[in-house]
């Protein structure tokens, strides 16, 4: 009676690893359910996070072609399965991490390559998608202003040159 059960949910585990961007895993031993709620909201609309049966969990991944993750698949786990950006997310498991300290990230996998806790952290110290491109965008134009005042100076520069060649020419010719 259980084994259709369990294949269901390794079936669901296993689709939630495929459409994710990312997936990062925690343990959340000592949070009580309305922490569990208050951090399920910190994570933002675009990720989804769900306690997990360690077994079912890791036969899910091992389908979805994730493998590097069996070693952290054992105590209380729970997964953050990422869909949008992955910064985001990361930013509110480690500032909730921070308020909480019974919260312990033990890694994840971002586009198919494993993460260690510490690359995690360090995923949530960058700038936002929208602050990059943004800063991508401005240097793009810093660029082409750099540029058009270069196009724009060596016709200037060279009527200035034309206009001192012909006065010198007018200062010769009339010094003769």
């Amino acid at each position: 009676m259980a084994r259709p059960d369990k294949a269901a949910a390794v079936a669901e585990l296993a689709d939630q690893f495929r459409s994710s961007n990312a997936a990062v895993l925690t343990e959340y031993r000592g949070l009580t359910v309305s922490q569990l709620k208050t951090l399920r909201r910190s994570l933002g609309e675009d990720a989804q996070y769900a306690v997990v049966k360690n077994t079912l969990t890791k036969i899910a991944a091992n389908e979805a072609g994730i493998s590097t993750l069996d070693d952290l698949f054992n105590g209380p786990t729970a997964v953050a399965f990422i869909t949008g950006d992955p910064v985001t997310s990361a930013k509110g498991l480690r500032d909730f991490a921070k308020d909480n300290p019974n919260l312990v990230i033990k890694g994840g996998v971002l586009d198919g390559k494993a993460l260690s806790a510490d690359e995690i952290k360090k995923l949530a110290d960058l700038e936002s998608r929208e602050v990059l491109l943004a800063k991508l965008a401005g240097a793009f134009k810093g660029k082409q202003s750099q540029a058009a005042s270069l196009f724009q100076a060596l016709p200037s520069k060279f009527v200035r040159t034309a206009e001192a060649l012909r006065a010198k020419k007018a200062e010769q010719g009339g010094a003769e």
